[in-house]
């Protein structure tokens, strides 16, 4: 019997056919998955909360990632640090993951402990001659890009954050999102691995057929379509989305609120992102059942509804951002076959719930279309890991991302010598 030799995870990456998807192997093996944690998640910058995780001096805020941990904390000046979650005496974890408020960090162990600046005050048995200066812990760098809190593990952080800082500013200002509150949040555990759940998230193809809530308010045809057998009726509705999309931009722009798409996911990029201001349907103002604001109280000091959704991607999360609310998910590796994906709505940190906001119709329509995601992608991953799998085609109008992903991916691993 001839057996096939075992690929590297160069070799699945490389033999990969352009246009078409990855082999299974790069979703099912744990060597590929412990390459991909090393490389995607330590030396990347990766979304790991918001500012409203950590709201007053003393929050904190704890994320496990692989073998790596990591504690947010506002400090007494209210910036965000963010540390590993290390004692640095013999090892301890200081925090288990989750929220909680502090005074400072004390070890559980020996009870050494820890300014909210990382400086180490106290310690016991030490002798005269321990100079605590040098046991700070470990600091982890830190960007917070309008409310979305980024770290980067590695001592040598990707510098073109500074892009993705410089692009995304300016079209979250207007909605001051860091005077806001989480209002709700969900954590799902998808049955499948990271790459699928972000590439089910890079297409709409699914959409009209999957996501009945969704696309109550949000458009497919914003992340292409193929005109081919189209019917006259159609057709027409297509140009009827044209001139709506050239109307609301006009509109948009001639007031200052920047539209146009921006996008850096490309091979050659490190840090990928992509931005646009998309077109509600509907009435235009918001992603709920009703196309509807569910929040009477906007965002910063707006007034008009109808500001569309800053919908940005990177490779560990999304966000949609309207007038009245933000849906803020990201997503934490587990395993090759389980991913977590935490999400959170954000309202003005002083809207009242039954005031100025119906729970429900704030998070039904997201709260359906994870579910429905995370169905789909169990699915595709239990199919890629059938003996039978052979990677299709995608489409070249609607799957361009899920390509582009790909692409990325793979030049990032031969960027780090995998």
């Amino acid at each position: 019997m001839n057996i096939a030799p075992v690929q590297s995870h160069r070799e699945l990456v490389t033999n990969r056919q352009p246009g078409h998807g990855m082999h299974g192997d790069l979703f099912g093996r744990h060597d590929v998955f412990e390459n991909d944690v090393d490389v995607f998640f330590t030396k990347h910058w990766i979304l790991v909360g918001v500012t409203a995780d950590i709201a007053e001096p003393g929050d904190v805020s704890t994320i496990d990632i692989g073998k790596s941990s990591i504690i947010l904390v506002r400090d007494e000046d209210e910036e965000v640090r963010a540390y590993r979650n290390v004692c640095r005496h013999r090892g301890a974890r200081l925090k288990e993951a989750g929220k909680s408020t502090v005074g400072m960090l004390v070890c559980p162990y020996h009870q050494w402990t820890y300014d909210l600046d990382g400086s180490l005050k106290h310690t016991a048995h030490m002798g005269k001659d321990f100079d605590p200066s040098c046991r700070s812990l470990i600091s982890v760098s830190v960007r917070v890009i309008g409310t979305h809190i980024f770290v980067c593990l590695s001592d040598n952080p990707p510098e073109d954050v500074a892009d993705f800082k410089a692009t995304m500013e300016p079209r979250f200002a207007p909605y001051d999102l860091t005077n806001t509150k989480i209002a709700y949040e969900s954590e799902i555990i998808e049955n499948g691995n990271w790459k699928l759940v972000i590439e089910n998230n890079r297409e709409c193809y699914h959409c009209a057929g999957t996501h009945p809530e969704l696309v109550a308010s949000f458009l497919p045809e914003d992340f292409g379509f193929c005109t081919d057998g189209m019917s006259e009726d159609s057709l027409k509705a297509l140009d009827d989305y044209y001139q709506r999309n050239r109307d609301a931009e006009n509109d948009w722009e001639s007031q200052g609120f920047l539209t146009a798409a921006v996008d850096r996911l490309g091979p050659d990029v490190v840090t990928q992102f992509r931005t646009q201001r998309l077109v509600i349907a509907g009435h235009g103002e918001s992603q709920t059942l009703t196309t509807q604001v569910a929040c009477t109280k906007l965002f910063g000091e707006l007034t008009r509804r109808d500001m569309g959704d800053i919908h940005m991607w990177t490779h560990n999360s999304w966000t949609h951002v309207m007038s009245d609310h933000s849906v803020i998910s990201y997503i934490i590796p587990l395993s090759p076959d389980r991913t977590l994906v935490r999400t959170k709505w954000l309202v003005h940190k002083d809207a009242v719930e039954g005031v100025d906001y119906d729970l429900q119709k704030l998070t039904e329509v997201w709260k359906a279309t994870n579910m429905q995601d995370a169905s789909l992608v169990a699915i595709t991953h239990s199919g890629t890991q059938d003996p039978a799998y052979t990677p299709g085609p995608f489409s070249a109008f609607t799957e361009t991302y899920v390509e582009l992903f790909s692409s990325w991916y793979a030049a990032r691993l031969a960027a780090h010598g995998i």
